[in-house]
């Protein structure tokens, strides 16, 4: 079927599932303490206390434990094989090889990640492909491991774009967010160290993933919450501005807006807080917004000082809808499903453990390539 996909709750023809093979570490260095700040350094219970010298975090990688890899694989696969039972057509990327060498940039190196959390440096956008420029270093080639999926989808018609990609020195990133304390709920964080000059800087450059995207139909919200994605969104609006209508949305979070807000069906938003509707154009505003309980702790495994907590625990929010009545949510989350169900959704649960030390829920972990859908005016 051709690339068409207009908002997240049409009925759901085909995807792509992240593959999370071969992940085995995370990249401790600037772009990675930068894009997860707010998620590393907080004290509560949401976010245990980061101590940099504790753990097997050697150097710059953070080994992760091979128990907790393996049952990510297993649930990866299961939502893969949970799709292909509904009648879904599933995608899946090119996996990493276990031994891929580095990627080296002009004054920085990185190993790199599988493509999981696809969601990222991806948007569609009805029948185009817009491959976003990645903020972390070691996910600079991931839409690589997308390739053979693209370019299946260019040939049957789709456009497909790339926004300009950044050069990534220090100086590149706007660290005005991760140094204004007041943005964090655990108490003063723990400083980001001073970027390094470098001949190759051009000042921030545009940063913005797809997951910072809310589709409206023509309505696109996106999160701005620094400078590199405010030099993006310029980018974007200019790019979209004779098909969609662009609304920045000033630090509704750090970055993603997808554990914040998630429209599941045309005037049905399922939100972190009421509070998020007073931030929305006012059209959206009279829409009916869906707030779960709290997540409660022991919901989540338990975890120690050597594994790096990387999510906040409203990840579970990040919810998958199949149509504007079917909903794929983390079976571990029983207010949630209670209040989906109490509200009319047909929720579908799958197994989805260890989200937190991995960066992404249900909807992070998919792209959803045709939808039974057409572009609308919801205003």
């Amino acid at each position: 079927m051709k690339l068409n996909s207009h908002n997240d709750w049409s009925p759901l023809k085909e995807i792509i599932v992240g593959s999370a093979r071969n992940y085995t570490a995370h990249d401790r260095e600037l772009s990675f303490d930068v894009f997860f700040h707010e998620h590393l350094f907080r004290s509560d219970w949401a976010y245990p206390r980061l101590k940099k010298s504790s753990g097997p975090s050697a150097g710059t990688r953070w080994q992760i434990h091979e128990r907790y890899v393996e049952e990510l694989n297993e649930d990866v696969e299961g939502l893969a094989d949970t799709l292909q039972k509904l009648g879904i057509i599933v995608h899946r990327p090119v996996i990493l090889p276990p031994d891929a060498p580095a990627i080296r940039g002009f004054g920085w190196e990185a190993m790199p990640v599988p493509a999981l959390n696809i969601r990222d440096n991806t948007l569609i956008l009805g029948d185009e492909i817009i491959e976003t420029p990645p903020a972390i270093r070691s996910r600079y080639l991931e839409t690589r491991l997308l390739t053979p999926l693209f370019k299946k989808y260019y040939d049957e018609g789709a456009r497909w774009t790339t926004m300009p990609r950044p050069v990534l020195t220090d100086a590149s990133f706007d660290l005005s967010y991760v140094r204004d304390t007041q943005n964090t709920m655990g108490g003063p964080t723990e400083p980001v160290e001073n970027p390094l000059p470098s001949p190759y800087d051009v000042g921030f450059e545009m940063m913005l993933d797809g997951a910072q995207c809310l589709k409206l139909g023509r309505d696109i919200i996106v999160n701005v919450a620094n400078a590199n994605h405010a030099t993006a969104f310029e980018w974007l609006r200019r790019h979209l501005e004779d098909r969609y209508r662009l609304h920045q949305i000033y630090r509704m979070s750090d970055n993603h807006i997808d554990t914040m807000l998630l429209a599941l069906r045309p005037g049905v938003f399922l939100a972190r807080h009421e509070g998020i509707r007073e931030m929305l154009p006012d059209p959206f505003r009279k829409w009916q917004f869906i707030v779960p309980p709290p997540p409660e702790s022991d919901s989540f495994p338990k975890y120690d000082e050597s594994d790096l907590v990387l999510t906040s625990p409203y990840i579970d929010l990040n919810v998958l809808s199949l149509s504007p009545t079917d909903v794929l949510v983390n079976q571990a989350c029983a207010g949630l499903i209670r209040v989906l169900e109490n509200a009319r959704f047909n929720v579908i649960p799958v197994q989805h453990r260890h989200r937190r030390l991995f960066g992404g829920g249900l909807h992070c972990f998919t792209l959803d390539t045709v939808r039974d859908s057409v572009l609308e005016d919801l205003q």
